[in-house]
Parts: structure tokens; sequence; C-alpha cells
């Protein structure tokens, strides 16, 4: 089969910045339709980037945009944000699920708020836009369109150092993962995959400036994933599925060896490493 997005209609949850928009104007290069689902219309300081000026980088990158204001906590948000990619482009094939909100702190300084907030965004956030996309995705799969689901979060690992640090955090994260694991069974037979995809080392982002003590410079680009992703959208939704891929295996297993055009300082070996890679 031949590699390409090429009029394929992706929605993508926190696309105003970051991996989200990386991911989507690789897809753009190759001439996809992006509907781009985040929160952010008005430019913060600290984050740079909006709905907007995401929307207009991915038109500059050869794909059509349709930016949509959408908390992705709100069902009835998803729910109209759906619909209205299907009157824009006609149907969804591809879905990736990267908004995503981050605590890293122990359970004293972890207020119920913030729990709520990574439960509501990384765990329902996913499970709703996949559930509010299925009809569309199915729709997809019977036109041989090669649909997709792919989840930003990492390979499921039950190992104590995992949570100890940051409980909240790592079970909202697993919860995304445990989507991954539960829907790729659940839709293998309707011919959708559902993958995860995750990062063998911290990714410089604006979030992760927000970060006390991280060092960008020991970082890679958004770009890897990108590309990463690109490799599980254009694959066969038949033949793999329930994957959990780490981005530089799966770039040095599809022949990218050349990984150090990713890094933010050319010729780094020594990068900080993410979480709950073993």
């Amino acid at each position: 089969m031949t590699r390409s997005l090429k009029g394929k209609t992706l929605v993508i949850t926190g696309a105003s910045r970051g991996i989200g928009l990386a991911i989507a104007k690789r897809a753009a290069a190759d001439g996809a339709n992006i509907v781009l689902l985040a929160k952010t219309t008005e430019p913060n300081p600290k984050l740079p980037g909006t709905l907007y000026s995401a929307a207009q980088e991915i038109v500059d990158a050869g794909g059509q945009a349709l930016p949509v204001q959408t908390d992705i906590r709100d069902e009835d948000a998803v729910a109209a944000a759906v619909k209205e990619a299907v009157e824009r482009f006609g149907g969804i094939d591809i879905l990736v699920n990267n908004a995503s909100a981050i605590s890293l702190t122990p359970t004293p300084a972890t207020p119920m708020k913030r729990f709520d907030l990574m439960f509501g965004v990384n765990v329902r956030g996913t499970y709703c836009c996949t559930q509010a996309c299925l009809p569309e995705l199915v729709k997809s799969a019977q036109a041989g369109r090669n649909p997709h689901v792919l989840n930003m979060s990492p390979p499921l690992s039950m190992r104590e150092h995992w949570f100890r640090p940051h409980v909240a955090y790592s079970m909202a994260k697993y919860g995304m993962s445990e989507c991954t694991l539960g829907h790729a069974g659940e839709f293998r037979p309707l011919g959708i995959a559902v993958n995860s995809l995750w990062p063998r080392t911290a990714i410089a982002t604006a979030a992760l400036q927000m970060i006390p003590g991280i060092d960008l410079n020991k970082c890679r680009q958004p770009d890897i994933l990108a590309d990463a992703a690109w490799w599980i959208l254009t694959g066969d939704s038949k033949a793999a599925t329930g994957q959990f891929y780490i981005d530089d295996e799966l770039l040095q297993h599809h022949g990218v060896h050349d990984l150090d055009k990713y890094s933010v300082v050319p010729g780094t070996k020594d990068f900080i490493p993410d979480f709950f890679v073993d």
C-alpha cells in the first residue's frame, strides 16, 4: 500500500501547540484535512500558540484546517465538534487523542481539583472523543479508508516506581493506555486500529518549560513523535492494533536511523528519559 494521509480527515485533540500540532503539520504535508480540538483561543505569554495560529500553520504546511474550540471533558461540545467535522469534510478517518493534563505531584500536593482535571482530560476526554468519533470511524472502515485511533500514552507497566512520585498523574496516563488495550480488542472486528505512542526521551514543548528544573537542551523535538505517528497512521489498520509503540524504536524499525536530527542540540547523547519506559 502507498503510505500517505492525503485526503484523510484527522481529529486531533490538544492540537494548538507542541506534539499535537507537530502531528497535525506532518499529516498536512501529505494533504490531509485536520480538525483541531483545543481550548486556547487567546494568546498566553507562558504558552505560545492558539487554535487559530495552529490552523494557519496547518494550511501553510499544505493541509486544510478546521479549528473548533472544544473542552473535551464536555460530551456535548465533543459531539458538536464531530458534527462540524463531518459537515466540513464528509467523515472522520483518524482520531489522535493527544490532549493531556499533567501534575507531577505527590498525594498531599495534589488538590482534588487537579486530580479531577487529569482524569477529566486524560481518561474521560480520551474515552469521550473515541466514543463520539466511533460511528464515523466505522464508516471509514466500511469504505476501506484505513481508520485509526492513536492515543499519546505510555506502555502499561505495573511497577511501583512509576506510581510512587505522582500517583494521580500515573493513573490518569495509564487510563489512556487502558483505553488502547480495551478499544483495540473491541474495535478489531470493525477494522479500526487503536494504538499508543510514547517518547523514550523528554520532548521539548512549551508545557515542559513550565516544569522547574527541566533542561530543554537534553530533550528531543516534537517532530520525532510526528514522524513516528505518521508511520502508525499510514499502516494497515487490520494488521497492527493494540500496540504500545516507542518513538525511536518504531522509526528505526522503518529504517530511520538518523535520530540526531530530532535533538534540540545535535550531538546530544545524555537525554532526559521520559516516564514509564522500562
